[in-house]
Order: C-alpha cells, then sequence, then structure tokens
C-alpha cells in the first residue's frame, strides 16, 4: 500500500524488474519482442529506387528524402579551396648574398681591366664577355677601363646595397596581382613581413631606369660612358628578392585545408524537387546521393536507437510516478499492450509507404496527422490505470513520430491528442457523453495542428485540408471506441468502461435479484457506491469501476440472506442456534460465493478481485471472543478471510467505505464532528492492520478519501425537525402531541456491516463488559422512554435489557432493544467505544458483519415508531 512501507529500491533496474516480476515474464518477453519489432520495423528502407534528374531537366514528380542525409558537394568544395589558394600571398626570400656576388663581380672585372691578369678560370671579365655579343664587349670594355668610368660605378655601390637591401625583385611581372600581397621572409635576420600592395614592390628593371636616369645628369660622362655602364649593371645586377614557390604551395595547402567542404543537408520528409520545377546542380547532387544511398535495406543505427528508448519509455508499465515498483501486470495485459503498439505501428507505417509512393509532398503532410492514434489510446484507457496509458501513449507517439521523419512536432501533436481523449473518455458517465466528446476532441486537435505548422514552419495553404483530415480522425477515433470495446472484453476479458455503465444500471438480473431479496445490502451497497466514487475521485482512482464494484460487493449474501441482521428486520437471528465457528463460516463464506457470482454473471476480473479483496485477511473478531468466552480453544486464521488484501486502489478504497459506512451506523449523535472523528479511527484501525500495505494508496491518499467520505455521510445523516401534528378544526384547546427528532442513526434503514469495524470501534473493551454496560444502557433508555414518551415497549425492552448475564443482554441486543439504549446513552454523554459503539459492535458481530447493526430496526416495532 503506503509508499513509504516499500522496501523496493528507488533507482529499479530493468533487471530489478524482470526479477521482481515472476508472474508475467512471458507476457514480459512477448513485449520485448514487439518492441524489437517494431524498432526494425522503423528502420526498414522498403520503399523502391527514386529517380534521379540532372540539371536543368523538369522533375515529372515530387521527390522526397526517406531519411537524414549530409551531402559534400565535391566540385563546390574544390573550386572555394582553389580560390582560398589563389588568394594567399606569395612567398620571397630576401637575402644579401646577391649583393655580394654582385660587388665582388664588379671589382674583378675592374681589376682584370686595370692589371690585365685574370682572376681564376674562368675570369670574371671571360664570364662578362661571354654573356655580351663579340661587338658590344669590344665597343664597352675599353669604355670601363676608363678610370672616370669605374669612379662613378664605384659611387653607385652603396646606393645599390642600400636598395637591395630593401628587397628588388626580378621582374614585377612575374607577380602575381590577384593575390592578397607579399611575404618578405628575411633569410639573414629570420623575420617576414607581409606586403599588401604587390604594385609597391621595386623590380631591377625599374631600378635600372632610375639609375640610367640620374647617369644622364652627369656631366663628367659621356654617352659611351654611359651606355658601358648601363650594360654592364643590366649584365651583372642581381635581384635580392626570390620567389619560394614550394613555401607559397604549403602555406597555399595549410589554408585550403582549413576551409570547410560544402554540404548539403537533407532531412527525412524534406522536398528535394518539386513536380514541374526545373532541378538545379544543387537538386541534382542531392538526387545523387539520395540514389546511391537507397540500397541500404537496414538503417541499424536507427533501429538500436529506436529499440533502445522504446525500451526505457516500456519501464514505464512497471514503475510507479515515485520511481518504485508498482502492482505486477499480468500476461495477458502485456499482451493486449504489445498487440495494439504492433498493430498501431504497422499501420502507421502502410500508410507511410502509400504516400511515399505517391511522391506526393502535400498527402505525406494530411497523413503524418490524420493518422488516429488517439483510437488506440483511448481504447486501452478503458481498461488501465493513468500512468500505463500514459506510457502507450508516449510509445505510439514517439514510435509513429520516427515512422514519418522523426519531426518533434509530430510527436507532440498525437501525444496531446491521446491524452486528450484520455480525459475525455475518463469523464464519460455515459455513451452519450462519449459520443459529444467528439467536439472537444475535434476541436482541440485542430489547436494542437495549428501549433504544429507554427513549430514545423509548414505552408498555410494546406492548412484547410489539413484540419478537415484531423477532424475526421477524432471521428473515427471515438467510433473505434464503439467498434473495438466488444472485441476487447470478448478476446482478453476486460471490463471495459463501456461494459461497466452497463453493470451500473439497476436493471441487471443481478441486481434487480439483490435489490428484492436482500433489500438491506442493497441499501447498503447504494451507500457504498455513493462513498467510494467521492472518494476514487479525490485520488485519482477509477471511479467508475469503483461505482460498480460497490453495487456488487455483497452479493455473495444472497446464498444465506437472512443471516445478516440488515435483512433479518427484527426477525429471528438465525446465529442463536450456531456455534461461533459455524458462525464465521457462513459469514466468510459470501466472499467466496461472490467470487462465483460475479463469474456466473461475467461481470469481469476487475470486479472480482475487488470482491475477493474487499474484506481482505480481516478476522471475525466477534464469532472468535465468542468462542473463548465459551470455553473453546478457536484459532484465529478460522475465523479470518481468506484475502488477499486489497491489491489496487479501487479495491482498498471499498474495503474502507464499506467499514466506514457500517460502523457509522452506531454514531447515536451523528454531528460532522463525530462523522471525522469516526471514520479517521476506523481508517487508523484498517491501516495499522497491514491491510492497505500491498495497495497503492499513500498518506495523502487517506487524508483525502476521509474527507470524501465525511462529505457524503454528513449529508446521509442530516437532521431534521419535528413536523407538528395536524389539529382538527373545532378541537380548540387541544394541545397536539409534540414529537421528540429522531436520530438519524435510529431511522435509518438497517444495513450490514464489516464486522472487523466493531474491533476498531471497541477497542479495548471485551465482549463481557460490552454486555453489562449494554444492559446498563438498556435500563437507562427505558426509563428515559417512560419519562419522555411512554411508550410501554420501551420501557419493557429496557428492562427486559437489564439481564445479569451477558449472554442474556447479547441476545437483547440483537433482538433490537439494544439500539434505543445505545442511542440514549451516547445523547446522554456516553464514550461511544465503551457503551454505546462497544455493545453495538457486539450486536453486529453476532450478525457476522458490522457495528451497524446496533441502530438498526428494533425487534419491537412500538419502540421505533416512536420516532
Amino acid at each position: 500500500m503506503i509508499e513509504q512501507k516499500s522496501n523496493i529500491p528507488a533507482n529499479a533496474s530493468l533487471a530489478f524488474i524482470w526479477r521482481e516480476h515472476r508472474c508475467c515474464r512471458l507476457g514480459m518477453l512477448v513485449m520485448l519482442v514487439c518492441l524489437l519489432g517494431i524498432a526494425v520495423l522503423v528502420g526498414v528502407n522498403l520503399r523502391g529506387e527514386s529517380r534521379v534528374y540532372v540539371a536543368g531537366q523538369v522533375a515529372e514528380r515530387d521527390v522526397i528524402a526517406d531519411r537524414d542525409l549530409l551531402v559534400m558537394d565535391a566540385q563546390a568544395t574544390a573550386a572555394r579551396r582553389k580560390q582560398v589558394m589563389m588568394l594567399q600571398p606569395q612567398v620571397y626570400d630576401l637575402s644579401f648574398e646577391p649583393y655580394s656576388a654582385f660587388h665582388q663581380k664588379i671589382m674583378a672585372v675592374f681589376r682584370e681591366l686595370n692589371d690585365g691578369q685574370k682572376q681564376g678560370s674562368p675570369s670574371a671579365l671571360e664570364r662578362l664577355r661571354g654573356e655580351l655579343t663579340k661587338e658590344l664587349a669590344d665597343e664597352v670594355f675599353p669604355q670601363l677601363a676608363k678610370s672616370e668610368t669605374q669612379k662613378y660605378v664605384q659611387s653607385l655601390l652603396p646606393s645599390i646595397r642600400k636598395e637591395l637591401a630593401k628587397g628588388l625583385v626580378s621582374d614585377i611581372r612575374t607577380a602575381r596581382i590577384d593575390r592578397a600581397g607579399v611575404i618578405i621572409h628575411n633569410l639573414d635576420s629570420d623575420t617576414e613581413i607581409l606586403h599588401s600592395d604587390i604594385a609597391d614592390l621595386p623590380d631591377v628593371q625599374t631600378y635600372l631606369t632610375e639609375l640610367s636616369n640620374r647617369m644622364r645628369t652627369e656631366n663628367s660622362l659621356d654617352p659611351q660612358m654611359r651606355r658601358a655602364i648601363n650594360v654592364l649593371l643590366t649584365t651583372t645586377m642581381p635581384a635580392s628578392l626570390t620567389l619560394n614557390r614550394e613555401a607559397t604551395l604549403m602555406r597555399a595547402q595549410s589554408a585550403a585545408e582549413t576551409v570547410d567542404a560544402v554540404y548539403y543537408q537533407i532531412q527525412k520528409g524534406e522536398l528535394v524537387v518539386r513536380k514541374g520545377d526545373r532541378v538545379s546542380r544543387e537538386q541534382q547532387i542531392k538526387l545523387q546521393a539520395l540514389h546511391n544511398t537507397m540500397g541500404d535495406f537496414m538503417h541499424l543505427w536507427l533501429t538500436g536507437g529506436v529499440f533502445l528508448f522504446a525500451v526505457f519509455l516500456g519501464s514505464g508499465f512497471f514503475m510507479t510516478p515515485s520511481g518504485r515498483l508498482g502492482r505486477p501486470l499480468r500476461n495477458k495485459d502485456l499482451v493486449l499492450i504489445s498487440c495494439v503498439l504492433v498493430f498501431g505501428c504497422i499501420g502507421a507505417k502502410i500508410c507511410f509507404l502509400s504516400a511515399a509512393a505517391s511522391d506526393n509532398h502535400d498527402l505525406m503532410q494530411l497523413v503524418s496527422y490524420s493518422y488516429p492514434i488517439a483510437a488506440a489510446v483511448g481504447l486501452v484507457a478503458m481498461v488501465f490505470a493513468a500512468r500505463r496509458y500514459l506510457t502507450i501513449s508516449l510509445l505510439l507517439a514517439f514510435f509513429y513520430a520516427m515512422i514519418f521523419g522523426g519531426e518533434i512536432q509530430i510527436f507532440l501533436f498525437h501525444f496531446l491528442s491521446a491524452m486528450l481523449i484520455t480525459w475525455l473518455v475518463g469523464r464519460a458517465q455515459s455513451r452519450q457523453d462519449v459520443v459529444l466528446s467528439i467536439f472537444p476532441l475535434a476541436g482541440f486537435q485542430v489547436l494542437f495542428l495549428v501549433g504544429a505548422v507554427l513549430l514545423g514552419q509548414e505552408e498555410w495553404n494546406l492548412l484547410p485540408l489539413q484540419m478537415a483530415a484531423v477532424c475526421a480522425s477524432a471521428i473515427f477515433s471515438l467510433l473505434s471506441l464503439f467498434a473495438l470495446s466488444p472485441v476487447l472484453e470478448m478476446l482478453f476479458g476486460y471490463t471495459t468502461r463501456f461494459r461497466l455503465m452497463e453493470l451500473m444500471s439497476l436493471d441487471h438480473p443481478l441486481m434487480q435479484e439483490l435489490m428484492v431479496n436482500m433489500p438491506g445490502t442493497y441499501h447498503h451497497s447504494l451507500v457504498v457506491a455513493n462513498m467510494v466514487e467521492a472518494g476514487a475521485k479525490a485520488v485519482g482512482a477509477n471511479s467508475m469501476l469503483c461505482k460498480v464494484a460497490a453495487l456488487y460487493h455483497d452479493v455473495g449474501k444472497m446464498q444465506y440472506p437472512l443471516y445478516f441482521i440488515e435483512n433479518q428486520f427484527g426477525g429471528e437471528n438465525k446465529h442463536d442456534k450456531l456455534a461461533p465457528s459455524m458462525s464465521a463460516l457462513v459469514i466468510i463464506s459470501h466472499v467466496k460465493k461472490g467470487t462465483e457470482l460475479a463469474e456466473k454473471y461475467k461481470l469481469g476480473q476487475e470486479i472480482i478481485d475487488v470482491i475477493r479483496q474487499h474484506h481482505g485477511t480481516r478476522s471475525v473478531r466477534y464469532f472468535y471472543q465468542k468462542a473463548i468466552q465459551l470455553g473453546e480453544s478457536p484459532r484465529e486464521s478460522d475465523y479470518c478471510y481468506p484475502g488477499p488484501r486489497p491489491q489496487t486502489k479501487e479495491a482498498a478504497i471499498i474495503m474502507l467505505a464499506d467499514a466506514v459506512e457500517a460502523s457509522s451506523r452506531t454514531l447515536s449523535d451523528p454531528t460532522p464532528a463525530r462523522i471525522q472523528s469516526h471514520i479517521d479511527g476506523i481508517i487508523k484501525g484498517i491501516f495499522s492492520e497491514g491491510q492497505l500495505d500491498e495497495s497503492e494508496l499513500t498518506f495523502k491518499d487517506l487524508h483525502r478519501l476521509s474527507e470524501g467520505f465525511v462529505r457524503i455521510l454528513t449529508g446521509i445523516f442530516h437532521q431534521r425537525i419535528a413536523y407538528p401534528a395536524a389539529i382538527k378544526p373545532g378541537a380548540e384547546g387541544e394541545k397536539p402531541a409534540e414529537k421528540a427528532p429522531v436520530s438519524s442513526s435510529a431511522a435509518a434503514k438497517p444495513a450490514a456491516v464489516d464486522n472487523s469495524i466493531a474491533q476498531g470501534a471497541q477497542e479495548g473493551s471485551s465482549p463481557k463488559a460490552a454486555a453489562g454496560t449494554l444492559a446498563q444502557a438498556n435500563t437507562a433508555a427505558g426509563a428515559k422512554a417512560l419519562a419522555g414518551t411512554g411508550a410501554n415497549a420501551a420501557s419493557s425492552g429496557a428492562v427486559q435489557g437489564a439481564a445479569s448475564s451477558p449472554a442474556q443482554a447479547a441476545q437483547e441486543a440483537q433482538a433490537g432493544t439494544g439500539s434505543i439504549a445505545a442511542s440514549t446513552a451516547a445523547q446522554e454523554g456516553s464514550v461511544p467505544s465503551t457503551a454505546a459503539k462497544s455493545a453495538a459492535a457486539e450486536n453486529s458481530m453476532a450478525q457476522g458483519t458490522s457495528p451497524k447493526i446496533a441502530v438498526g430496526a428494533a425487534a419491537k416495532p412500538a419502540a421505533t415508531k416512536q420516532g
């Protein structure tokens, strides 16, 4: 029951679930196999090959992507990287060595011209002659031998050295002007300088032109000498900047590698090409990629991911909201869940393939939102509790979204639609309510559709048609509930909500028999039904199941109706002639007989379980104590109900309501405060016995149940004023006889109560003491009746109640005289648990049910007619 008493670890694993749910392992295996099959169904590719269109061709049909794909455009990537490489600056090496070689060469030429001696082999002069024609060499050498020429050349060397140190390129035309500058790498200092403007970079030819112009201003040089100097410098002038092609290429490639490749993102369900459009180059690449990957029959990664998430979501069938293990499911429950999931997903896959085969994007959008997942969830909502159909909703919406592309808006639409239909079905009290649910279901689904379109940024021109499809799906979902619920009842034996509506009818044969043969039990069942309905709504249980089960929970009393006090109406008590063990056996047998009748009339397993569990394993305490009083040595197990204890919220609620309603009949003055205190005591007593340990009720639920029971019982035991007697015309001075108000407990119809509640009501008092107290209370009641009303029957009953032996007092209480005594004693301030309540409890246990018979119909009708 109470979650605080559970010793199941909060972090229960899948292995722990398997170990603890031994009773449904076959069903768990079936569900695991079905989840794996659904994952394979999601990952399998059953579509044919897609057609490839080339750029410029007009598409003859829509092409929709069936998977997520990332496609690289190799040509666009290569072009982008080549562009980056071309834009990278060239690397030029700057060195002082070219000037040193130039200076040595000039000085060697001058020495050979002046001395006439060769400086090495071959000499510098011979190398210079080899670079010139014979005629030009014969022309310029005599001029270079002149001292004026040599002096001027030597005067130019410092400026040449300075210019070469800055950097001279051999020919500016060799440098790419489309590059993003030039990097000058100084080899001597190992530093780099970026020149962003290549045009500013000087070259050798430009510098020689500058020197030629300078020489024209020198008056000491004649034209022949200037010509000789120009020929010498043009032949020997080096470039200090040399292009490093290897370094330039390496840097360009390194920069190109940092450029991201050009990718095209294809999403599952994306309209790649629309019918009638001219195919672009990008679309051609996408089509080719889809065609190349179309051969993958199975997407293993998708299958594995879907199965893993499905298993974790499916664990919700076995867990409570607090993270602990819940009540085990039956094998047929898991088989039903598996069938719903499998058939729902197969239908979704067929719809997807049909829409995909038409290559119509609009049709795909219509199908994605109009599939009636809500019908399947609404069907199981008529059978399972909230957390179970919530888990089914999650699984179905998840599978469907993965089949149709894994889009979040599709998942949200179908999950919210499923939750909406479960709420509408759960609050329906008749078939007409289910039919009228079409309007709110269709209306809210249209709102969900608008949200999905906004979230997915879809086209609005299709929205009116989608709304019509969604409304049609809502109508189909509710019609499916009427069509499939009888199949669910016949194949799996479930008691659906529609079946509960039929059983709630008072025209049911079993209910008619209960009404005619056992009116007292029938009245008790009606009151309990009202109580459990209010309590179930307060704690979130199945209120309709509680109400119907409460109507039938005591049908087993039909076998021996007169052995239960609410059906005796002051007649002979059958238990007076039976041994305590036999009386207990008769009382306990009504549970077994009720189970047999429920099976005979096919009330459903849920109601059968409630009938079997509504007394739990409590004992028939009165007859057990009576056996001890008679000198026997009884075994307490022989006086206990076979059980089991309540396994569900619904069974536990009916146990509490049955006990509370029965014991409330012993209240002499049922004010709201006394009712509240009485109900709290009964609930605490049942809880302390451990009867609720296996149910799912929490302490908060018990508090809410107590509030609901108080509200119902307060309405039943409301006070009424005394109506004055009619005065006949002409009878002046004649005063009408005053009638004392009758307490509701004394006027109420007799009804049976669980005898175990009497134990809680008279806790701590023995039968013998209770009988003695009852005798005293009867004496007081008789005196008060004589003084207040003059009813001889009441006086006689009171005098007879003052017996010396406890057995005689108990018999008088069973005959009905004790009811007035208990009521009167309570009004005079006696404590219910020690006087009237104890006597009423003993009386009720004599009949085998509960303390409420203490205020039942009295054996002496005159005493009750007084009120």
